[in-house]
């Protein structure tokens, strides 16, 4: 039986920070075709899964961080939890863990599991997921 890999694992830092940047283009891409009325975004089935997308760049960029830094790929974080862990035991990790918990509520949480629509959720947790990138790359 062939099984086809439905997800590959960064192997290296570079690879996943491209691979973060990428997910996030395409989340960009995706939330570009909803209209927007009255503040929201008017198909919550394309901005959760523009939502999903854009959350799975901030795990990818820490993905990238902790390979950077020696950490085997079989051996990443599995769980939001352990990424939090893991966070806490960056240096000067505040900016990082309150941009990851945005992240993670508005665009995880509301907008992919609760369908919420507002553009200024949506925004700041893109923005937050642009600066985890940043600050990771």
């Amino acid at each position: 039986m062939n099984k086809k890999k439905l997800q590959t694992i960064p192997r290296a830092k570079d690879e996943a920070i491209a691979e973060a940047k990428r997910y996030l283009k395409n989340a960009k891409e995706i939330l570009s075709k909803v209209k927007i009325e009255y503040d929201r975004y008017t198909d919550p089935k394309l901005v959760s899964e523009a939502a999903g997308v854009a959350y799975l760049a901030a795990l990818k960029a820490i993905d990238g961080y902790l390979l950077g830094k020696g950490i085997s790929p079989e051996k990443l974080p599995a769980s939001i939890e352990e990424y939090f862990s893991v966070i806490s035991k960056i240096p000067k990790n505040g900016k990082l863990k309150a941009h990851l918990s945005t992240a993670y509520e508005n665009l995880h949480i509301f907008a992919y599991y609760r369908g919420g629509v507002s553009v200024d959720m949506i925004k700041a947790g893109i923005k937050s997921v642009e600066e985890i990138i940043k600050m990771l790359e």
